[in-house]
């Protein structure tokens, strides 16, 4: 395994400009995964995916698309533990990033989630290294919080899609109504 590559799991084109260089600059040798079955609706996940594609062509890393749409195994996961759906959904999403990891010889794993101020990073720590003892890799954390505004500056001249919400149809519905998810009062 090369310990020099990192796999970036890729939420958005904005979230992963930035990253991308921090790790490149680290001196690791970046490539970029896109597995979003959390993503919805499907037009959103594809409006993402081409601004990635752009992103990558501009940058000049590499993007590996996983072509499965899995929401039927997000929603299975997700509904009736919609307090818990971050937590399964990094899981379901860093899970993949290990697994292709491996498949493909390299040695780290990350997330581009980590420069958003919207995740939770602690949740998303704890994930990626329950999965790195798992399968045997590492999960390369780094809080580029702070960075977020450095990945806008490099997105905004490429005129790119931008997303209005996390990702998921909960995400979407919290974003445009200003309401929460709750827990359920019979859980």
């Amino acid at each position: 395994m090369n310990n020099k590559s990192v796999l970036i799991h890729c939420c958005c084109a904005h979230c992963t400009a930035y990253t991308v260089k921090y790790w490149q600059e680290q001196g690791y040798e970046a490539t970029a995964l896109w597995y979003n079955p959390n993503i919805h609706p499907y037009m959103e996940h594809q409006s993402r995916l081409e601004a990635m594609k752009t992103l990558s062509e501009n940058m000049s890393f590499n993007l590996i698309v996983i072509e499965s749409y899995d929401f039927i195994e997000y929603f299975r996961r997700v509904v009736g533990h919609e307090d818990e759906r971050c937590a399964l959904c990094f899981d379901i999403r860093l899970n993949k990033t290990a697994e292709t990891a491996i498949g493909l010889g390299i040695k780290n794993f990350t997330s581009t989630l980590l420069i958003s101020h919207q995740q939770k990073h602690d949740l998303l720590k704890g994930i990626g290294e329950k999965l790195a003892q798992e399968f045997g890799v590492d999960f390369l954390y780094a809080d580029l919080r702070k960075r977020y505004s450095d990945s806008r500056h490099i997105t905004k001249p490429m005129d790119l899609y931008r997303q209005q919400y996390c990702g998921c149809v909960y995400s979407e519905w919290e974003r445009y109504t200003d309401k929460t998810i709750e827990r359920s009062s019979n859980q």
